[in-house]
């Protein structure tokens, strides 16, 4: 029976079993789209990476899935295949090029297991309707604190809902009500702008994932956001940081950075550490053509 590498770490926590756990896949090159989502599927975590060689001349392709499908970009899975792939001998830490669905994306390498990366480039949609994103978690208008809501991004879009600090532990994913009012992925939650820190919650009931311990892309497009919205300066680099899980037991921390001109987020980073966990062999699934 052929089988493939792999390794489970988690990532964006210095601890391990906290932070949001990561299938990491080698040799799976001649592997199918179908073969890949039955992997992916069968480890069921928010995401699975597979390490593939280059088509573009970077370090390493990824190419990153869900239960459900595959992703253009993720964060955690890019933070954690990085760290992985260096920590194994099969690239140099240092800075390193990883090519995925959203392109070539620069992520450098540090000592101690930690990563940065530097997201695509930022997008930022007009304001919305709170009431939408409100219903899909289970929250009341007495719980939203505002700016308004918009779709931000640097490489996948999140809808950001600002609550009440109070009220992020009490959201509940909602995935009847997500449907019917079209929400995708939602990032609720409390800023303190004292800190810079958001204490974060990300639904994702489109791609299958109802809550994500730890999200690297939802951090990136925090930043764009809160630039927009006038919560971060809109010029220079600003930090910001992300605490995400405690409500799923899996505490995790993000280091980010957005840099904006003029108002407008030009680009984000994300830093975070990762921890080996497991490693083993999974079998191949069969080709359906």
């Amino acid at each position: 029976m052929k089988t493939l590498a792999y390794e489970i770490v988690d990532v964006f926590t210095d601890r391990p079993f906290t932070g949001n756990p990561l299938a990491v896949v080698f040799g799976a090159d001649e592997l199918a789209k179908d073969q890949l989502q039955a992997i992916a599927r069968e480890f069921h975590l928010s995401e699975t990476v597979f390490v593939l060689p280059s088509t573009a001349g970077a370090t390493y392709r990824a190419r990153i899935f869900t239960p459900e499908e595959e992703l253009p970009f993720a964060g955690h899975p890019s933070v954690g295949a990085a760290v992985t792939v260096a920590r194994l001998g099969r690239a140099q830490a240092g800075p390193l090029v990883q090519e995925c669905g959203a392109g070539l994306l620069p992520i450098q390498v540090h000592p101690g297991s930690r990563a940065t990366l530097t997201g695509g480039t930022p997008t930022v949609g007009a304001e919305q309707d709170p009431a939408p994103l409100l219903a899909a978690v289970g929250l009341s208008t007495a719980d939203y604190a505002g700016p308004a809501p918009r779709l931000a991004g640097c490489g996948l879009e999140y809808a950001y809902l600002c609550v009440v600090p109070d009220s992020v532990a009490r959201a509940v994913a909602d995935p009847a009500a997500a449907r019917a009012q079209g929400v995708v992925s939602v990032s609720v939650f409390g800023w303190d702008p004292v800190r810079h820190t958001a204490h974060a919650r990300v639904f994702v009931p489109g791609h299958g994932v109802p809550e994500d311990p730890a999200t690297g892309s939802a951090a990136l497009g925090l930043g764009v956001w809160l630039v927009a919205s006038g919560l971060l300066p809109g010029a220079g680099e600003s930090a910001y940081t992300v605490r995400q899980g405690q409500e799923l037991h899996r505490p995790s921390t993000l280091e980010c950075t957005v840099t904006a001109v003029g108002g407008v987020a030009r680009s984000a980073t994300v830093t975070g550490q990762v921890v080996p966990i497991a490693k083993g062999e999974i079998a191949v699934p069969p080709f359906v053509g």
